[in-house]
C-alpha cells in the first residue's frame, strides 16, 4: 500500500494545543505523511490568553504552493482549518483549484464561531467569503453555530430536535458537498456528538458520547484531524466520525484527571495517541 500523503492548512499556535500543533502529531500517528501550510504564527492561541503575538504568512502561501507545483507534489487529502482573513480564504481556494483531483478529498472546517457567536476576529463579510470555500469541500465539518451562520438558520442552544438538525444539514448540502459532519449535536441531556449526512444516499446517521462539563480549546481541531485521517484510510463517514468523537472525548477525560487543569492549554491528547496507533480498524 502506498504511503498516504495529506496536507493540513492551519495556523501554528506555539503554545496551547490547537491548529497545526495537534493536526500534525495526530495525522502522523495514524501512519499518514502530513505536510503543513501555516497561515500564521502565534505565540499562543487567542482563547484565554492576552498579549499574544501574531505573524500573518499571507505573502508566503503563494510561493510555497508554486514550489510544490514545481516538484509535482500531490496530496491524497487537503484539510483546511482556521483561516485568519478573507484574503487567506482566496489563497486556499486557489490552492484547492491547483491540487484537487478526482481521487483526493478536501475537508473544510469553517472554523469561525462557537456557542452562538462569531469569534472576535471575524464579521459577516468573512462568513460570506467562507461560503465560497465551503463549496470546494468534499467533506464539510461545521459546528452548530457555524452551520447556522452559513445557512441563515436560527441558532438554538442546548438540546436540539432531529427535525432541526435535518433541516440545518439539508441547507448545508446546498453548497454542493458530498458529505457533512455536523458537530455539537445533542438530542438528550448529558450526551453530545455528531450527525453525519451522505448526500448521494440521502442518509443521516448519528453518534454521541457523554458530555463532559467545561470548555476545551482545540477539540475541534483534534476531531477534524482524526476524521480526515480515518477517511483517508478508507473508513466510511460514520465509522470515521465515531473514531474522531471517541478520541476527542477520551482526550478530555485524560485532561480532567489532572488536579491543576488550565483550560487555556488544551487537552492531553498525547496520552491517547497510542489508541490511534493500535486501532485495528485504522491499521487495515
Amino acid at each position: 500500500m502506498n504511503q498516504i500523503k495529506g496536507l493540513a492548512i492551519n495556523d501554528i499556535s506555539c503554545v496551547g494545543r490547537c491548529s497545526l500543533t495537534v493536526a500534525l502529531p495526530i495525522i502522523s500517528a495514524m501512519g499518514i505523511e502530513c505536510s503543513i501550510l501555516p497561515t500564521a504564527v502565534l505565540s499562543t492561541h487567542t482563547g484565554g490568553f492576552t498579549g499574544y503575538t501574531c505573524l500573518m504568512l499571507d505573502d508566503q502561501i503563494t510561493p510555497i504552493v508554486n514550489h510544490w507545483k514545481s516538484i509535482n507534489r500531490e496530496y491524497d487529502f487537503i484539510y483546511s482549518g482556521f483561516l485568519c482573513s478573507k484574503a487567506q480564504i482566496d489563497l486556499v481556494i486557489d490552492l484547492i483549484n491547483q491540487f484537487k483531483t478526482n481521487d483526493n478529498l478536501v475537508l473544510v472546517d469553517p472554523a469561525m464561531a462557537d456557542n452562538g457567536k462569531l469569534y472576535s476576529l471575524f464579521d459577516m463579510d468573512f462568513v460570506e467569503k467562507m461560503k465560497e470555500l465551503c463549496k470546494k469541500a468534499d467533506v464539510l465539518v461545521p459546528n452548530i453555530t457555524e452551520a447556522c451562520l452559513l445557512t441563515g438558520m436560527e441558532y438554538i442552544p442546548g438540546i436540539q430536535s432531529k427535525e432541526y438538525i435535518t433541516e440545518l444539514i439539508y441547507h448545508l448540502s446546498k453548497f454542493g458537498v458530498n458529505n457533512i459532519v455536523l458537530t455539537g449535536v445533542s438530542f438528550k441531556e448529558g450526551n453530545i456528538g455528531v450527525a453525519t449526512y451522505d448526500v448521494s444516499r440521502d442518509e443521516f446517521r448519528y453518534y454521541a458520547r457523554e458530555q463532559i462539563e467545561g470548555y476545551y480549546h482545540g477539540t475541534g481541531d483534534i476531531f477534524a484531524s482524526v476524521l480526515i485521517g480515518a477517511l483517508a484510510k478508507g473508513l466510511d463517514l460514520l465509522d470515521a466520525a465515531k473514531i474522531a468523537v471517541d478520541f476527542t472525548v477520551d482526550s478530555i477525560i485524560e485532561t480532567k484527571k489532572k488536579d491543576n487543569y488550565d483550560e487555556k492549554y488544551g487537552v492531553d491528547f498525547e496520552k491517547v495517541l497510542p489508541k490511534l496507533m493500535t486501532n485495528d480498524v485504522l491499521s487495515k
